[in-house]
């Protein structure tokens, strides 16, 4: 049955109009509208909704409605990804610019998220869902094909060790990760985190993910990569664990950049930003100063006008403060009437022009949180140098609030990490071939 058709019948068995339809499942007139005159259908989760209006089970009325499951479409000689928890698309990114693979099915639950997802993946299936409410029949109708890959990692606050560490729910989403796996059974994952998931629970808790891996069946590898080294204007460690079906010898990326022979130097804040324009505190500017200038510019400045680059009006005091500081400098270098009585060592701190960035957070346009100012123009960050600072191109969008495509960035894989990372696996497939 049409989905257009099945919410008609319900409104006409239980007497509702649009209105008064929408109240019911939390959505609006217009939303209804278009999935009546298929402008537009319904997600996976106000298709749950309905279920739990019409108190019945979800997946009995995504039967009933066939075409929100009709099978994806397979491209021929390409490797299947799945990108599960995916957030903007940071880790999807990699695979999905190499003619080699297809990212055929993301999961995201945050919807506009998930709508940031969409807007740069349009071709990939987003599955707008709690993972939880993921079901294995719903799932395999999507999916009737091998997978070959899946790739993501679990919102990270409970692991991370910046702020209260909480050993909550969310820490047992691999729990779920899991499960995805055992149903979909591919060649290879990649499982990304923070560095605080190694000493949670005293390294229990991740002996324990690593054990349920390997009782269904997996082969792994661990290691903790740095997004610097792979050309990222940023110091970002991630635990990259691996799993194979077969012996794995999963061969992970070599640094590209660093010291030593044969690498290319750190991209630093200056190299990451220079050609974009000097900005005041609260001023927006769409043209860039000037052209590309070194490669990580001509990877990022790949459009004609800046999207989100306004710096966020802040007050005169904390303007004050910015501009005192020098290059690199934190609390302490600023006099006595100007000092902030509050915040850690490194708040009110600004970066350092001539280096690369600290861990960009999804708080680094706010100039009271870990060391985030503008070491130029003594302002706090743009989103769109935000995203620079992660190596998303100047093109990739984000979406809702400045605070949601603040934290949408902040949560990311670097792109240019996952290119890296793309690159391995392909290498390991095809030696399975």
């Amino acid at each position: 049955m049409e989905i257009a058709k099945l919410i008609k019948e319900i409104m006409r068995t239980e007497g509702l109009n649009q209105k008064d339809f929408a109240k019911k499942i939390f959505s609006n007139e217009s939303q209804v509208s278009d999935w009546i005159s298929g402008k537009s259908k319904p997600s996976h989760k106000d298709v749950k909704l309905i279920a739990e209006y019409l108190n019945i089970d979800c997946n009995k009325l995504l039967d009933l409605a066939s075409e929100l499951v009709s099978p994806i479409t397979k491209h021929n000689n390409k490797y299947t990804v799945v990108d599960l928890f995916a957030g903007v698309g940071g880790l999807s990114y990699g695979f999905s610019h190499n003619k080699n693979f297809q990212v055929v099915l993301a999961n995201e639950c945050e919807k506009d998220i998930a709508k940031a997802y969409s807007l740069n993946y349009p071709d990939v299936y987003m599955l707008n869902a709690d993972i939880k409410e993921i079901d294995e029949n719903f799932i395999k109708k999507l999916l009737p094909f091998q997978i070959d890959v899946i790739i993501g990692g679990p919102p990270c606050q409970s692991y991370s060790t910046l702020g209260k560490r909480k050993n909550d729910a969310k820490a047992y989403l691999f729990e779920e990760y899991c499960r995805i796996l055992e149903i979909l059974k591919p060649k290879i994952f990649i499982f990304e985190n923070v560095m605080g998931l190694l000493s949670m629970k005293g390294g229990k808790l991740y002996e324990e993910i690593k054990k349920s891996f390997e009782a269904i069946g997996y082969f792994l590898q661990e290691k903790v990569l740095n997004a610097v080294d792979f050309g990222v204007p940023e110091i970002r460690e991630r635990v990259i664990l691996v799993g194979t079906k077969e012996y794995n010898d999963f061969e992970y990326p070599k640094p590209t950049h660093g010291v030593g022979e044969g690498l290319k130097p750190y991209v630093t804040i200056e190299n990451a930003l220079s050609d974009l324009p000097v900005l005041e505190s609260g001023q927006e500017k769409k043209e860039y100063s000037n052209q590309p200038m070194n490669d990580f510019q001509e990877f990022v400045h790949d459009c004609e006008k800046l999207e989100d680059n306004i710096s966020p009006k802040n007050g005169e005091v904390l303007i004050k403060i910015m501009r005192a500081l020098p290059d690199g400098g934190s609390k302490k270098d600023l006099p006595e009437e100007l000092r902030p009585k509050s915040g850690f060592g490194n708040t009110y701190a600004k970066m350092w022009w001539k280096k690369p960035a600290p861990t960009i957070t999804r708080n680094f346009a706010c100039p009271s949180s870990s060391r985030c100012i503008h070491p130029r123009d003594s302002r706090a960050l743009s989103t769109r140098e935000g995203a620079r600072l992660q190596s998303f191109p100047d093109s990739y969008k984000f979406y809702g609030s400045t605070t949601m495509k603040n934290l949408e960035i902040g949560n990311a894989v670097p792109p240019l990490l996952s290119i890296a990372l793309a690159k391995q696996v392909e290498v390991y497939l095809k030696k399975k071939r």
